[in-house]
């Protein structure tokens, strides 16, 4: 379950989202998606949560790699 402040891991970017990089996740919309926030945390892509993980889906005319990936880490341990 992903909860509001969460902190995820991209784990595949692209050109808005960093591979390994640390993101919040904002706004839960309801179980399925959510907001994950960009590097400045105003501003934000709708992220889906389902059997192929945690994503971001773009138009391909929007960037490159048209997914990017990401997991949801423990914060309470500094192993990250």
């Amino acid at each position: 379950m992903i909860n509001t402040d969460d902190t995820l891991r991209c784990t595949q970017g692209n050109d808005f989202y960093t591979e390994g990089k640390i993101y919040k996740v904002g706004r839960i919309v309801n179980n399925k998606y959510f907001q994950i926030l960009t590097d400045n945390n105003t501003d934000h892509w709708y992220a889906t949560l389902d059997d192929k993980g945690i994503y971001v889906s773009f138009d391909s005319a929007v960037v490159e790699t048209e997914r990017a990936y990401f997991e949801k880490i423990d914060t309470s341990s500094t192993d990250y």
